[in-house]
């Protein structure tokens, strides 16, 4: 009996996994997740029962708290486009945000709220403290997890200081998605401090005027793994970016107290910290650019690269144009073909970063690459005659037969830059 084909799966090799289904750890990862989220709104549920205001808030806060979750989430998507991160693990980031996260931080501040910082220093001396000081702990250690989480186990995922964010960004919107349906409700069964008035106050306020707080606050994290993944023995950084999320959260909270001037302050410190974050991702998208155009032109005698390819990658613009016209005169399938071959060229480039800074090894870079250069040849055939790709495993091993194997070995290719250093 023969043994069946290997199954051709582009994403799978952009992202550096075995082809195949859905892995079952994922599928219990967010089935974890969600059970925790709906747990959380378990508990919401229950305080507005106990209020006597029975599943009514709950209604209108959960709708709410949705309302800008997609226009955010797109955003965050939009930012991802040179390089976009596995969809699965955004995914997951987001729900470990809504469920694991929100709900352990929503038990463990009420706790730390009722039998610590009340008991101890009083109602409102202890509220003060629990937000300042107890919140940004719990909240930026249980979103920062999830971050320290990828670094352990996906490390090769993160190629710099924007794949931080993305990741970061995602598990703050999810977490503060969460996060503001307990303030909807609470808002809406307080009458005596507005009821709807309040809430439209509280609206304006989480979901409006700072939807991108807990993003911006995990995103410091973010970027400490991010330093951490993509250079040798730099794992300080995670604890560095841990500690500066928890500063930004405290200063928040603590200000935020002090009515309209505590507020402002807060906003325009926020405002500076967003400023940076956007300053970064400029300067990261610059910097991958850079790459392509140095280390792509070196790929021109396998035929899979041209000086035109190069200009055409390093383009945003550029690149849509490509896959607007590979759609025009090929139809979808050359439209995707062309979408994979931009990216797996991206991942070509930034491999060579990571073995320039030391953190791949020779075995692993040989792989990846001859993987990468075979899905760019399927991908470029594809577009090009205007046909659907083969079904040939492009990393199929260098004995065996298959188009990749003739890609990649038919020209000298670029060594390990550790390797040719030497």
């Amino acid at each position: 009996m023969t043994e069946p084909a290997p199954v051709f799966d582009p994403r799978a090799v952009i992202e550096g996994r075995a082809p195949g289904r859905t892995s079952i750890a994922f599928i219990a990862g967010i089935v974890i997740t969600a059970a925790c989220a709906i747990v959380a709104l378990g508990i919401d549920v229950g305080q507005s029962v106990a209020a006597g205001d029975g599943v009514v808030p709950v209604l209108v806060a959960l709708p709410l708290a949705l309302l800008p979750v997609p226009l955010l989430v797109a955003l965050v998507l939009f930012i991802d486009r040179l390089e976009p991160e596995p969809r699965g693990a955004l995914v997951f980031a987001f729900a470990w945000g809504a469920g694991i996260a929100a709900l352990f931080a929503l038990l463990i501040n009420t706790a730390g709220l009722e039998y610590v910082t009340q008991p101890a220093l009083g109602a409102g001396t202890g509220e003060y403290v629990s937000a300042t000081f107890g919140a940004p702990l719990v909240e930026e250690t249980l979103k920062g997890l999830v971050l320290a989480g990828l670094l352990w186990r996906r490390r090769d995922e993160i190629d710099g200081p924007t794949d931080g964010i993305m990741y970061a960004a995602m598990v703050g919107l999810g977490f503060a998605m969460m996060e503001n349906v307990g303030y909807y409700i609470s808002a809406l069964i307080t009458p005596e401090h507005g009821g709807v008035a309040l809430l439209g106050y509280t609206f304006v306020l989480r979901g409006v005027a700072s939807p991108l707080l807990h993003p911006i606050f995990t995103s410091m994290t973010g970027l400490g793994v991010a330093y951490a993944a993509t250079h040798r023995r730099a794992g300080w950084a995670v604890p560095l970016g841990w500690l500066a999320a928890m500063l930004l959260h405290g200063i928040w909270n603590g200000l935020s107290v002090y009515g309209a001037g505590g507020l402002t302050a807060a906003y325009a410190i926020m405002s500076c910290v967003l400023a940076g974050l956007v300053a970064v991702l400029v300067a990261d998208r610059r910097r991958i650019v850079a790459l392509i155009t140095h280390y792509l032109p070196a790929y021109r005698a396998t035929g899979l690269v041209s000086d035109d390819d190069v200009v055409m990658l390093a383009s945003l613009r550029e690149r849509r144009r490509a896959r607007n016209w590979a759609r025009t005169t090929g139809g979808m399938p050359a439209g995707a073909a062309m979408g994979d071959y931009q990216l797996a060229a991206t991942e070509l480039a930034l491999l060579h970063a990571k073995a320039v800074r030391g953190v791949l090894p020779l075995g692993t870079f040989r792989q990846r690459q001859h993987d990468l250069l075979g899905l760019m040849y399927v991908a470029r055939m594809s577009f090009l005659s205007r046909h659907p790709a083969p079904p040939v495993a492009p990393w199929a091993p260098p004995g065996g037969a298959g188009i990749a194997r003739h890609a990649v070995h038919q020209a000298p290719l670029p060594a390990h830059p550790q390797v040719a250093s030497r």
